[in-house]
């Protein structure tokens, strides 16, 4: 027979976990920017795989996985979708052939660029809806949280 496991572990768990609120909060976001995100064909995550490749130097997926906190395997496969609708290029190294450079092509730019003033009016919302929590600092705090080991 397994011992009971009291109810107010449980009200402790719901109220105290920060991963079950992190990740109810980010799911949240996510469904927020989904929807504002939906008429220019792109899903919050694409939008910043793309955002992620609008730099100088086309980046290595390598450079990507870090930034984005993804495992390659899923960002290999979410380029690939992004890939076959002509939104982004991927490249061999011309230094290592080995490696790969992701190119932001003519239209992904493009669909980024329409997507963008809807990005910022639902960020703007956002950051309303949290006027009582310091941003900046709630920012702060979730990028420590995400270079924690």
């Amino acid at each position: 027979m397994h011992d009971a496991l009291p109810l107010a572990v449980t009200h402790e768990v719901r109220d105290r976990c920060l991963c079950l609120h992190l990740q109810r909060a980010a799911r949240a976001v996510a469904r927020r920017f989904d929807e504002a995100l939906r008429p220019h064909g792109l899903t919050n995550g694409q939008f910043s795989l793309l955002m992620a490749l609008n730099r100088p130097a086309a980046p290595r997926i390598t450079d990507l996985v870090s930034f984005l906190a993804m495992d390659r395997t899923t960002l290999t496969a979410a380029l690939k979708p992004l890939e076959r609708r002509g939104l982004l290029t991927i490249v061999p190294d011309e230094a290592d052939r080995r490696n790969r450079r992701l190119v932001l092509t003519d239209l992904g730019r493009d669909r980024l660029n329409a997507a963008l003033p809807v990005w910022r009016a639902t960020h703007d919302a956002l950051d309303d809806g949290l006027a009582e929590v310091p941003r900046d600092g709630l920012r702060l705090d979730l990028r420590r949280l995400s270079e924690t080991p």
